[in-house]
């Protein structure tokens, strides 16, 4: 029988989804919790590059990205489009809408699902900049955490593979690092491996930190090996301990169901061994992954039996339809890490994705022997000198010129490479992909000044890299423009100067809030709380005059500075400025989860624990809780006297006063 040749396709796939909601309009001045690193006495004996990377160049902040936490948990049937690349073994589903995530990986003569294919798409608040979503596989550059094009859509086209057949390339412009990537996924013929080639370019002239990490969701119910005999164990902020592999503090740590609280485990792949993962169920099947050698780390990350775990399990999930277990592949030891690219270089790798079956008895036996037999069985299915050769195939390819295009990204690659005439064959960001937020940028290269919003209007995002920074230092020093320089100059670390900016852009302007809030941000940092709920109180007050519609723009504003106005005031020891900022929100605002929230707070600090404890019964749901949070818990303790937390309200993924572990 003729095989049946690679394809690359549109299609569709009808799933409930919660949708991403609007972007939050206030420019990210703060990282949405802290970055993580180690202390330099926690870094003693640990391996020299490691140490040496380990907290290289870390975020202040998310700019110029901005933050999705408008988002519900309200889903419903929608058609998302999706790229399906398939021969007759194999058939991936990728979401361009969802950062090129793939969905489904199916193989078909055994009609085995290879990945965790989550039965919802429900955003949830992991990502650096708040919205991602769990399953399938996941790329993550940018920074340590989850990446901010998780819930993004990229571009796509179709494109000529290595062996002549078709291939599906991906390609973004990262903002964070300001660097160009693309991923590129095809079936060679007859191949039961998904082969996925990876370059990240720093096309700048200076170098850039890079993180990448291939996130691949997998049931919690395999086995997972790797070639290794110890692991880096991260469970909290600070910590990395070498712990053995597979049995650690009493128990098999390679099997994700028998940890009792979240953890991540790096593994400590020896120099020269071959690079691979795999995840295999009771019976010795499941899935592998395994990359050329520049991809040299690999991590379980698992959720655990607790209360806690099982119900993050339900909140990313479905109740009922098990749980999932990440195992993952970066370009360090660790997700602490970034790795430094040369200037105008590049870095590129090769991944492969495929089935692998092994004896039940050997896969659930001996370590060495259940580690040896997978290997074993990997070489024969996909030789490791395959996989290099794919690689050096791949790279011929690379550069070729993407055809039919499938999936449309963002303007703002298009609008640096218009910036510097960047040459950067087989991705192109093409001039028709620019709209409207980028035209105040695209009028600030032309002419060299920022234009006055014609009408009253929250701003939109601003540039902060060093390029865009020096125009806006020599731009006319109007209001928007000083506002602009200002989060920039925060941006840079700044921050005296980017409050002269805020400052002198204040005196003048006629919309005030954007500013004040900025301001109310820096004095908050410095300590200042008094002073940072006054501007608060003053900001939200001027929001609420100049505001024009009650349309979604406007809406989410309020929202935003309202939520930040609240929070600060109640930290302030106000908490009847909080109940008048609440008063003036709309009502579908409050209605919201995360508002639902806010007030089981504001409720606490008026001393009313049968309101807090009303809200409890009614059901609360703030969907942009983040991993690790307790909040929920902590509100009920406090409302009820100290009764044990419902199982619904507790998300604690950590032992009592320990901190938490991050999936990311």
């Amino acid at each position: 029988m003729a095989s049946v040749k690679t394809t690359v396709r549109r299609a569709a796939l009808a799933l409930p989804v919660a949708p991403t909601g609007p972007e939050n309009p206030l420019p990210p001045l703060c990282l949405l919790r802290e970055a993580r690193t180690l202390e330099e006495r926690a870094k003693e004996g640990l391996p020299r590059d490691m140490a040496r990377q380990i907290g290289h160049e870390p975020l202040r902040d998310i700019l110029p990205v901005r933050v999705l936490d408008g988002y519900g948990r309200e889903r419903t049937d929608t058609r998302l489009d999706t790229l399906v690349i398939e021969n007759d073994r194999l058939r991936a589903t990728v979401l361009p809408g969802y950062g090129g995530r793939v969905h489904s990986l199916f193989h078909k003569p055994t009609g085995r699902e290879l990945l965790y294919r989550n039965p919802v798409v429900q955003p949830a608040g992991f990502a650096l900049n708040g919205a991602w979503t769990s399953g399938g596989i996941e790329w993550n550059i940018g920074a340590t955490g989850h990446g901010t094009l998780s819930c993004a859509p990229v571009h796509a086209a179709r494109v000529t593979a290595p062996d002549g057949g078709e291939m599906l390339r991906l390609w973004e412009w990262e903002r964070l690092r300001d660097l160009p990537f693309q991923v590129d996924l095809w079936l060679p013929e007859d191949s039961d491996f998904l082969h996925v080639g990876v370059r990240v370019r720093n096309p700048h002239d200076r170098p850039a930190p890079v993180y990448w990490w291939s996130n691949i969701a997998v049931p919690e119910d395999h086995r997972v090996l790797v070639p290794a005999d110890a692991a880096w164990r991260s469970s909290c902020p600070g910590e990395l301990r070498r712990v053995p592999v597979p049995k650690s503090d009493g128990a098999d740590r390679t099997y994700p169901l028998r940890s009792d609280y979240s953890a991540d485990y790096f593994y400590d792949v020896p120099d020269g061994a071959r690079r691979w993962i795999a995840a295999l169920d009771e019976d010795g099947h499941g899935l592998v992954q395994t990359s050329t050698d520049l991809l040299r780390g690999r991590k379980l990350f698992v959720w655990g039996t607790g209360a806690g775990g099982r119900r993050w399990q339900e909140w990313l999930t479905e109740p009922g339809t098990g749980g999932y277990a990440e195992i993952q592949a970066g370009l360090a030891r660790t997700q602490l890490e970034h790795v430094r690219l040369a200037a105008e270089s590049e870095l590129s790798w090769l991944e492969a994705y495929g089935p692998l079956s092994a004896p039940a008895d050997l896969v659930h036996g001996d370590w060495a022997g259940a580690r040896d037999e997978a290997e074993a069985r990997l070489a024969a299915a996909l030789p490791r000198e395959a996989v290099d050769a794919a690689h050096e195939a791949w790279l011929t390819r690379a550069d070729a010129e993407p055809g039919e295009v499938l999936a449309v990204g963002s303007g703002w690659g298009a609008l640096e490479v218009l910036r510097a005439g960047y040459k950067l064959p087989g991705t192109p960001f093409e001039e028709s992909t620019l709209g409207p937020r980028q035209a105040p940028w695209l009028e600030l290269l032309r002419s060299g000044a920022v234009p006055e919003p014609r009408e009253a209007a929250p701003p939109g995002p601003t540039l902060v890299a060093r390029h865009w920074r020096d125009m806006l230092e020599t731009a006319p020093a109007h209001p928007h423009a000083e506002y602009h320089l200002g989060v920039a100059q925060w941006h840079a670390d700044d921050r005296a100067q980017a409050v002269r900016s805020w400052e002198r852009g204040l005196e003048r302007a006629s919309s005030r809030w954007p500013l004040l809030r900025c301001l109310a941000v820096a004095d908050r940092t410095e300590g200042n709380l008094e002073r940072a709920a006054d501007r608060y109180e003053e900001a939200f007050d001027d929001l609420c005059r100049e505001r024009r519609d009650d349309g979604a723009t406007w809406t989410a504003a309020t929202a935003a500075l309202g939520r930040e106005a609240m929070s600060v005031l109640l930290a302030a020891g106000r908490p009847a400025a909080a109940r008048t900022v609440w008063d003036r929100l709309h009502e579908a605002t409050r209605a919201e989860g995360r508002f639902r929230l806010l007030e089981a707070r504001l409720l606490g600090a008026e001393g009313d624990r049968a309101g807090v404890r009303a809200l409890f019964d009614a059901g609360l749901e703030p969907a942009d809780l983040r991993e690790g949070a307790e909040i929920l818990g902590e509100l009920w303790t406090a409302a009820t006297g100290g009764e044990p937390v419902p199982a619904r309200y507790d998300f604690r993924t950590r032992p009592p006063k320990e901190p938490t572990a991050s999936s990311g």
